[in-house]
């Protein structure tokens, strides 16, 4: 079994590690264009416990969220990318707007969302037995970067661009 798994899988492999006594993390997001941002949170992430599960948006997820014109990066790459860095251990990719029955398939000790989102906003906090809000990064985000890109290249910045990450 590779790092990219189902939601099966990933219920089960959580279910064998709790019973180890081991705690599994939980994150997720688009993470379209990876950047130093996304690896800091998933660095903060991996450091709350012993196994971290990153629920991936798909590209049809990820549309709905963003609008049309995102994903920039397939859902196959961004997989495949997310599951190359060392502090992710599994990659579940999930077609829901919300990762809500990802979250209560795995069941985390710990929930970790970025601290932009409120406490009140942040999905499946009813169900992880702690949620942390990580820190950001300030300066790095994927609505930036693209914009920063199409102002260099003196393209035109359509209105449909979401301004915030979530």
């Amino acid at each position: 079994m590779g790092k990219i798994i189902s939601q099966r899988e990933a219920s089960s492999i959580s279910e064998e590690e709790r019973v180890k006594g081991r705690c599994i993390v939980f994150t997720n997001g688009c993470f379209d264009i990876i950047h130093r941002g996304h690896i800091e949170l998933l660095k903060q992430a991996k450091a709350k416990g012993d196994i971290l599960i990153v629920g991936l948006n798909s590209d049809s997820s990820v549309r709905k969220i963003k609008g049309e014109g995102r994903p920039i990066v397939d859902e196959e790459s961004r997989a495949v990318i997310l599951s190359s860095i060392i502090y992710v251990d599994y990659v579940v990719v999930f077609n829901e707007e919300t990762p809500y029955g990802l979250i209560k398939a795995i069941r985390p000790s710990v929930l970790v969302k970025g601290e932009d989102w409120g406490e009140e906003e942040i999905i499946g906090r009813d169900i992880a037995g702690e949620v942390v809000r990580a820190k950001l990064t300030p300066g790095y985000s994927t609505t930036e970067m693209i914009k920063k890109i199409m102002s260099n290249f003196q393209l035109p910045i359509s209105n449909k661009m979401s301004n915030d990450e979530k």
